[in-house]
């Protein structure tokens, strides 16, 4: 059967239709944005999905990312406040949060935001002294963020973050930074160990204090017993009791020899010794040590005279 002009207009029609209905149909994937424009002019903003337009008249402007995005940051050199220059590189990360904004209020967001970030690095950086950049990097990150998000809001963006990834002194700065720690490390030892000297020294000093009032007290003790044998003594002297002076000429007998026997340039010693002197003394010493404690009346020792030849002694 053939087919008739009208058939075969028909036909061009149905296939025209279905044409423009497959050039107005616009799927959005998502994480993005499109902006859509009128003979040249931002009409409005086609979301995740499904979306139609009119063929012919509206047409896809730009294709924006609403995902959050990494820039890297190249490495820049800095002039620090002291006159330091240190090599710095970054990263900064931002989110798209208006689509028009994005596209139509700068060209080139990636290379803005770049720039941007770069020279917020070097005002702020180069406000600070090298020591602080070094251990101030918090900081630094927080500073940079509020002012690179300040300036970039205009642009429909969010900058959620800004770092500083390393922060390289040159070499020989580097060299003189390890020169100083090592001298301030040497400097709190030698401050520890005088502190530590100090304390012993302290101590010590606190020792022989300690030391010389227990001294002072054994002495003190030592003069009070020999006063109280002194007055036991004289008492019984008095009292007409020959074995006190017996007990003292018995015991400066002893010391002396004591003294004599452990002196070094000693070598041989004759000495005359009485027995029984010596044996009466060391009676009268033992009948005033019952009268001291027992309170009993000494009995009067017996003094025998017998001699014996003089002793030498070598040493």
């Amino acid at each position: 059967m053939p087919f008739s002009g009208f058939d075969i207009l028909i036909l061009v029609l149905v296939v025209f239709v279905l044409l423009l209905i497959f050039a107005g149909i616009k799927t959005i994937p998502q994480g993005f944005n499109y902006t859509v424009e009128r003979f040249g002019k931002y009409t409005r903003t086609l979301s995740p999905g499904l979306n139609l337009i009119i063929p012919f008249i509206d047409r896809i402007g730009a294709r924006m990312n609403m995902m959050e995005q990494v820039l890297d940051v190249p490495t820049q050199e800095v002039i620090t406040r002291d006159n330091a220059i240190v090599a710095v590189d970054g990263v900064a990360f931002y989110q798209v949060l208006n689509a028009p904004q994005a596209a139509y209020q700068v060209s080139g967001l990636q290379n803005a935001i770049l720039n941007l970030t770069m020279t917020n690095i070097r005002s702020v950086m180069g406000s600070m002294d090298l020591d602080e950049l070094l251990s101030n990097r918090d900081a630094i990150n927080d500073r940079l963020l509020r002012i690179v998000d300040e300036a970039a809001s205009p642009w429909g963006i969010k900058m959620t973050r800004v770092e500083i990834k390393d922060i390289n002194p040159p070499a020989n700065l580097v060299e003189s930074m390890a020169r100083q720690m090592m001298a301030e490390r040497n400097k709190r030892a030698q401050i520890l160990e005088a502190e530590g000297l100090k304390q012993a020294q302290v101590l010590e000093a606190e020792g022989r204090r300690e030391a010389a009032f227990r001294d002072a007290e054994a002495r003190e003790r030592a003069a009070e017993a020999e006063a109280r044998a002194t007055q036991v003594v004289s008492e019984a002297i008095a009292k007409g009791d020959v074995q006190a002076i017996n007990y003292f000429v018995a015991q400066k007998y002893t010391e002396a020899m004591a003294k004599i026997g452990s002196a070094n340039n000693s070598k041989v010693v004759l000495m005359p010794i009485e027995a029984s002197s010596l044996i009466g003394s060391l009676g009268g010493i033992g009948a005033i040590a019952k009268e001291v404690f027992n309170g009993e009346q000494p009995a009067p020792a017996q003094r025998r005279s017998t001699s014996r030849p003089p002793v030498t002694r070598s040493e």
